[in-house]
C-alpha cells in the first residue's frame, strides 16, 4: 500500500514491528510474574495461590493491602486535585498574562525530573517536621511531595493542550460577551484543555499507585509500601497483588488514549 504524499511519519508494518518490541519488553516481566503467581512447589501450573488468596484471606496480608491500597488511593485524589486547581491555573494565568515567564516556569515545573527522589525526601524532611506537628503524620500529607513529583507528568500533558489552541482568542472573546473570569475557566478553558488535563490527572494516579521511595523513607504506608511488606510474609500474595495494580495503571492509560482519540475526532468533525 502507498503512503500518502505528506505522511512523514513511519511505515504501517514499522510501526507494528516497533509497537511489538516495546510490548514485548513490558510484557516479559509481566508475564513472567504471572506464570510466578501460577505454579505450585513442583512447577506445575495452578490457581491455588490466587484461589487461597482470595477465598480464606489472611488478615495479616489483606489488612496492610486494604490500609495501603486505601492511603494511595487518597493520595491519587488529593495530588491530582493540586494539580487540578493549583497547576492548571498558573499554566493558563502565564500563557495569558506573563508569556515572559513562561521559559523560566517550565523550567521549575521540569526540575523535579531531574533530581532522584532520596534528594527530595533529604529536602522535605525538615518540611515534614512542621507538617506533622501541624496536620498530623496521615499518608494524606504525601500529597505535598507528591504533587512536586508529577510535576514535570502534568506541565508537559498540560502544556500541549494549551499549545493546540488559542487560549487568548478563546478568553478575549468570552470577556467580550461578558463571561467573569470563573466562567471563562470553567465552561470555556477547561472543555478545550481537557485531553490535558485528562492525561495530567491520570499520569498522575498512575505515579501515586507506583512510588515506593518517598514513602518509605517518610515512613508512610502507602501500597507499594504494604507490598514489600506483604512479600515478606506471602510472596505470592504480592506478586499477585503487582500484577493488578499493574493492570489497573495499564486501563487508566488505555482510558488515556481513547479518551484523547475521541477528542480529536470530535476536533476533526
Amino acid at each position: 500500500m502507498s503512503r500518502a504524499a505528506g505522511d512523514i511519519g513511519p511505515a504501517p508494518v514499522t510501526r507494528w514491528i516497533i509497537g511489538a518490541l516495546v510490548g514485548a519488553i513490558f510484557a516479559i516481566p509481566l508475564v513472567s510474574t504471572l506464570l510466578y503467581t501460577l505454579q505450585d512447589a513442583d512447577g506445575a501450573l495452578t490457581l491455588d495461590h490466587w484461589i487461597s488468596l482470595f477465598s480464606a484471606a489472611n488478615p495479616s496480608v489483606i489488612k496492610p493491602l486494604t490500609a495501603g491500597l486505601g492511603n494511595s488511593l487518597v493520595l491519587a485524589v488529593v495530588t491530582v486535585v493540586i494539580v487540578i486547581v493549583l497547576l492548571a491555573p498558573t499554566m493558563i494565568l502565564v500563557n495569558l498574562r506573563f508569556p515572559g515567564m513562561k521559559a523560566a516556569f517550565e523550567f521549575i515545573a521540569l526540575l523535579p525530573i531531574s533530581i532522584p527522589a532520596i534528594v527530595v525526601v533529604v529536602g522535605l524532611t525538615p518540611i515534614y517536621l512542621q507538617i506533622g506537628r501541624t496536620l498530623g503524620t496521615g499518608a494524606w500529607t504525601l500529597a505535598f511531595a507528591y504533587g512536586v513529583t508529577v510535576l514535570p507528568f502534568a506541565y508537559r500533558s498540560i502544556q500541549a493542550s494549551i499549545d493546540a489552541v488559542d487560549l487568548r482568542t478563546l478568553t478575549e472573546a468570552s470577556r467580550s460577551l461578558g463571561a467573569n473570569w470563573a466562567t471563562v475557566f470553567i465552561t470555556v478553558l477547561v472543555p478545550n484543555l481537557r485531553s490535558g488535563l485528562l492525561a495530567a490527572s491520570l499520569i498522575s494516579i498512575a505515579v501515586v499507585l507506583g512510588e515506593f521511595t518517598i514513602a518509605s523513607l517518610l515512613n508512610r504506608q502507602v501500597l507499594q509500601t504494604a507490598l514489600v511488606v506483604v512479600g515478606k510474609i506471602d510472596p505470592y500474595a504480592s506478586a499477585i497483588f503487582t500484577l493488578l495494580a499493574l493492570t489497573f495503571c495499564f486501563l487508566l492509560l488505555l482510558a488515556l488514549g481513547f479518551a484523547a482519540r475521541g477528542r480529536s475526532r470530535k476536533v476533526r468533525s
